[in-house]
């Protein structure tokens, strides 16, 4: 299963791309988040958007299991400007997935930083994370079916979907987003693309 590795590290990791930095959550990160999180483009593949108490919350978390594990779903700002651009990383799901225990991957960017390659670069950033030095046989992305603009950043990464499709338990039956597709990436895959990933 894609929990096996080395889960917990010592020391915080903050990995970096050409362009992005991903890093510890800072309390000025926020408010831009708190936009990203209501902005209703960026959440069109998600059940709502968030209100600013959801969108700290949501922000504690991330910086709380990073805290813990020294990796997660890091802020990721943009290098060049220092500013904040969303978030990306890596995280152990909670809901009752039908593939769980797993780790998956996944961002989240403000409009602005779409179409540039960004998401792709830092989610390779992440990946080197997981399977250098996390060790990690396998990770995980999903999103629900609607979700083109994710599904060909989980290609771009070399990802494999499955066949088959799931229904998110986190979602009530009946619920347009409940049906879910899953891509999957193997250390051995990973390192058998790393020329071609470097290039994404």
């Amino acid at each position: 299963r894609g929990s096996k590795g080395c889960l917990n590290v010592t020391t915080l990791i903050e990995p970096q791309s050409a362009r992005v930095s991903l890093r510890q959550w800072k309390v000025e990160d926020r408010p831009p988040l708190a936009a990203l999180n209501a902005d209703p483009r960026v959440m069109a593949h998600f059940p709502h958007v968030l209100s600013r108490a959801e969108s700290d919350a949501l922000a504690d978390r991330n910086a709380t299991f990073i805290a813990r594990n020294g990796w997660g779903f890091w802020a990721a700002e943009l290098r060049a400007s220092g500013r904040f651009m969303g978030f990306v990383g890596l995280n152990m799901p909670t809901a009752p997935l039908p593939f769980a225990p797993c780790v998956e991957i996944g961002w989240r960017l403000l409009p602005q930083y779409w179409g540039q390659g960004l998401a792709s670069e830092a989610a390779q950033a992440a990946l080197s994370v997981a399977f250098e030095q996390l060790q990690l046989e396998e990770v995980v992305s999903f999103t629900a079916l609607s979700n083109l603009r994710s599904m060909a950043v989980m290609q771009r990464l070399m990802m494999k979907r499955d066949e088959a499709t799931f229904e998110h338990p986190a979602l009530p039956h009946g619920h347009g987003l409940r049906r879910h597709c899953l891509y999957r990436l193997k250390r051995a895959e990973w390192q058998a693309h790393r020329h071609v990933l470097s290039n994404v």
